[in-house]
């Protein structure tokens, strides 16, 4: 069965990038419920103000749906000031694997 997958990076504002990440795993919890099947918050190891988030879902209508979730939203909310704005972004077909 294919999933739908999303890999991401943000940049933070220098020294955030824990605060940041900590956001992020904070509203971790809630995904389950929402369809989501892997959420893996990573800090770069060559980057100091990268961080990583590669998510399995469901579809891709449960990850966007996931995304008006209260705790999203206020995950969301509070990460934006401390983001620069700089972000990748690649969707894909989760065709399985160890977590998938």
């Amino acid at each position: 069965m294919e999933h739908y997958g999303y890999i991401g990076s943000m940049r933070t504002r220098p020294g955030r990038r824990e605060e940041v990440a900590a956001l992020l795993l904070r509203s971790a919890s809630a995904l389950s419920e929402a369809g989501c099947r892997s959420y893996v918050v990573s800090l770069s190891e060559d980057d100091a103000d990268a961080i990583w988030v590669t998510e399995v879902w469901e579809s891709r209508e449960a990850h966007d749906a996931s995304l008006r979730l209260p705790e999203a939203q206020a995950a969301i909310a509070e990460a934006m000031p401390l983001l620069t704005g700089e972000f990748t972004r690649q969707e894909t077909k989760v065709l399985g694997g160890l977590g998938a």
